[in-house]
């Protein structure tokens, strides 16, 4: 690893000991910019649409880092910070019933409402007819990053490892809204 990469990674590492909530916040922002920007050019969109991006952001930043942060505290307070393979199995099972539905529909509705600014009965159809399946496909995807995630991954560093592979799922969620979009009223 270059002198430069290693010096910002320390620097990142002591920020995410001094300030946890902060830093988790800001990384799961840049990644959600990162990832809207990566969704806007895979969709095809010829100039990248920055308040779309700043929206995600604002996402990232306000919602899911702190969800995280406080999710995974009270997930190892809970379960007393095991890990052994039942333990791993309660939280996985325990996260996708409770946070994973709230997480997927909340970012739908934010999606809908304040991104695309559309209105509340068109989001709602809209929510009425992809959540299940965005659900379902996030069922068939998160368990196994949730394993992963509680088995190995140390406490401080499980929002950055799920804000990473979330990286990809929001550009999934992304191109999913995009083609599933209904007309904007008049």
């Amino acid at each position: 690893m270059g002198s430069v990469a290693k010096k910002g990674l320390q620097k990142y590492l002591l920020q995410l000991q001094h300030h946890p909530l902060r830093t988790k916040a800001i990384t799961a922002a840049v990644l959600s910019g990162i990832s809207d920007t990566v969704s806007q050019k895979l969709s095809g969109i010829p100039r990248l649409q920055l308040r779309r991006i700043l929206l995600k952001m604002l996402f990232g930043f306000a919602y899911l880092g702190p969800f995280g942060h406080y999710m995974y505290i009270l997930l190892d307070k809970i379960f007393k910070g095991k890990r052994d393979s039942k333990t791993v199995a309660k939280k996985v099972v325990l996260e996708q019933l409770t946070s994973s539905p709230c997480n997927n529909l909340l970012f739908m509705i934010y999606y809908g409402v304040v991104v695309e600014g559309r209105p509340w009965m068109h989001v709602k159809t809209r929510i009425k007819k992809e959540y299940p399946k965005v659900q379902l496909t996030a069922w068939t995807f998160w368990p196994v990053v949730g394993w992963i995630n509680h088995q190995y991954v140390p406490l401080q560093f499980r929002v950055i490892f799920n804000s990473l592979i979330a990286f990809c799922w929001g550009i999934f969620l992304n191109l999913r809204a995009r083609s599933m979009a209904l007309p904007k009223s008049k």
